[in-house]
């Protein structure tokens, strides 16, 4: 049995396992075909169906399965809520976890598309849980396509999950956005520009005065203040001088407690991102010659899953634990 056969079987029993229900008709079809996908991007390390279709099985007709990836690539039928979540929905279920870390990160992929993505902190790697794909450069994705993201992630959340911490750079300080993870019941910590406004009791000031004379390895946080024009709060604001960094960053969030705010946001330096897994150490994402959002978006559920199975059975080895715990049908 080659090693493209051998993963295969495992990706297929995987996909089982993770996808509910009995598909049938359609969706049979289409979950082979994106079954045989992910087996081939494992296997090449790529993303371009011409490369990823060399690497099939041996009995398998080269040109005749590049013809099924560009099929399921441009079929709106294959959509996230069919194709994608449900998957994601079931691996959250199985985690069984009390607490989810979420990270909210940008990349460019393909040509001239910027996706945006909410992923899972789980032993140091990012999980891919939800994004969406558009025309753009990085850092210039509207608030509003970041408030899109977390309403369509917040379903997703298990009933047992008793606390949400979603973190995110500069680019997500936004304040609406803050509003709609307190009204969710989540706490955030958001890095933001060290030129914003505060608005304590007495006097506003600028932020970057909480780093006057901040040792490094040192946090200091001002609580029940309003921040921006619009005097969004109560929130936190912390100035925090992390060892070995150059010089202090500003946080935003509504945890009380500035070393608590800066224990999570440390969790940000320390994970494996997923798009730089996904670039030049993983799939070439970046390189798949693709422009249009909606064909980009297929081909990432594809890579997203392959990514998933990589880091349960190759990274954590736990992979064979976690699909005999449910075996497939």
């Amino acid at each position: 049995m080659s090693d493209c056969t051998a993963i295969y079987r495992k990706v297929k029993e995987f996909v089982k396992c993770l996808y509910p229900g009995e598909p049938r008709g359609f969706f049979h079809r289409n979950l082979n075909t994106l079954t045989s996908m992910i087996t081939v991007i494992i296997i090449s390390k790529e993303t371009q169906l011409p490369q990823i279709a060399n690497h099939v099985p041996e009995n398998i007709k080269v040109p005749s399965t590049e013809k099924r990836f560009k099929r399921l690539i441009i079929n709106p039928s294959v959509t996230e809520g069919t194709f994608f979540l449900p998957f994601i929905q079931t691996l959250l279920n199985k985690l069984d976890l009390e607490e989810m870390v979420l990270a909210i990160d940008g990349s460019l992929v393909g040509r001239g598309c910027i996706c945006l993505m909410i992923s899972l902190i789980y032993r140091r790697r990012a999980l891919p849980l939800i994004f969406t794909v558009v025309k753009g450069k990085k850092g210039h994705l509207s608030e509003e396509t970041h408030v899109d993201l977390v309403n369509r992630l917040r379903p997703l959340i298990p009933e047992f999950t008793r606390r949400v911490i979603f973190l995110g750079d500069g680019e997500f300080d936004g304040t609406t956005l803050q509003q709609t993870l307190a009204g969710f019941g989540w706490k955030y910590v958001c890095r933001t520009a060290s030129n914003i406004t505060i608005y304590p009791d007495d006097e506003p000031f600028q932020i970057d005065m909480l780093a006057a004379m901040l040792p490094e390895g040192h946090c200091k946080g001002l609580q029940n203040c309003r921040i921006t024009h619009k005097q969004y709060g109560p929130v936190t604001v912390v100035a925090w001088w992390a060892e070995g960094q150059s010089e202090p960053i500003f946080l935003v969030t509504n945890f009380l407690s500035a070393p608590k705010a800066c224990d999570y946001y440390a969790m940000r330096f320390t994970i494996e991102t997923f798009f730089s897994d996904q670039k030049s150490r993983g799939f070439n994402i970046d390189k798949s010659h693709l422009s249009c959002p909606q064909r980009l978006t297929r081909l990432m559920y594809a890579s997203c899953l392959a990514y998933l199975w990589i880091i349960f059975f190759w990274y954590l080895g736990i992979g064979d634990r976690f699909v005999q715990t449910h075996p497939p049908r």
